[in-house]
């Protein structure tokens, strides 16, 4: 890995209960490290929109968080809200159910969104919770993403049984197109998971433990 840390992270706090306190304190800890970016639940994107004007670092929320089987007019609508508040990148929970009973809802609904995104210059993300996906699942949903135009394919929400694996990144590296990138996400703590996942092939790291992993790093 020959970037730093901090060119990878997207610094995230999703918990059900932060504050506007919490905003504030991760937008500080985004500007202090650099952080390639932050993400946070829909409802402080105008907020953080305002705290990260004239600056580098990208404005990702969710979409269809945290199960995914919303109907796809509610998920254009979230992406709509969002981007009118301010957002960079949308990561849009796939519905796994719909994906599970064999139907070709999700690449519809997942192409209709990235045109969405796209048409505003933005990038969308899609969430597939490879917990809940076995191996071969996983490469065929890898297919789905790359054919319907998404820009990043996501390992999870970090509220399933387990976050990113190792052998998620390499599925998916394996599976998917050259123009989609990995965002790993869920249960990364330490600089050696990170620097792992990304040689693993991830070009995103979703975590909490940004701080914690950039304090790891300058004290090496």
């Amino acid at each position: 890995m020959n970037a730093e840390p901090n060119n990878f992270i997207e610094h995230t706090n999703l918990k059900t209960d932060l504050s506007d306190r919490d905003i504030d304190q991760l937008i500080k800890e985004a500007k202090r490290f650099k952080f390639r970016g932050i993400c946070i639940p829909p409802f402080w994107v105008k907020k953080a929109s305002r705290e990260l004007m004239n600056t580098d670092i990208q404005l990702v929320t969710v979409v269809g968080f945290p199960l995914g089987y919303q109907r796809t007019e509610s998920k254009i609508k979230e992406i709509e809200l969002a981007i009118q508040d301010g957002a960079d990148e949308l990561d849009l929970v796939m519905n796994i159910s719909a994906f599970k009973s064999g139907m070709n809802w999700p690449k519809i609904e997942m192409a209709k969104a990235a045109k969405l995104a796209h048409e505003n210059n933005k990038l969308l993300k899609v969430i597939v919770e490879t917990a809940l996906l076995s191996t071969e699942e996983l490469a065929n949903v890898c297919k789905i993403v790359s054919d319907a135009g998404v820009d990043f394919i996501k390992t999870s929400t970090g509220l399933s049984s387990r976050g990113a694996s190792m052998q998620d990144i390499i599925t998916m590296k394996e599976n998917v197109s050259n123009q989609v990138g990995i965002k790993a996400s869920g249960g990364i703590k330490t600089l050696a998971e990170l620097k792992s996942l990304v040689k693993a092939g991830a070009d995103r790291i979703g975590t909490s433990s940004g701080v914690s992993i950039m304090k790891e790093f300058q004290n090496e």
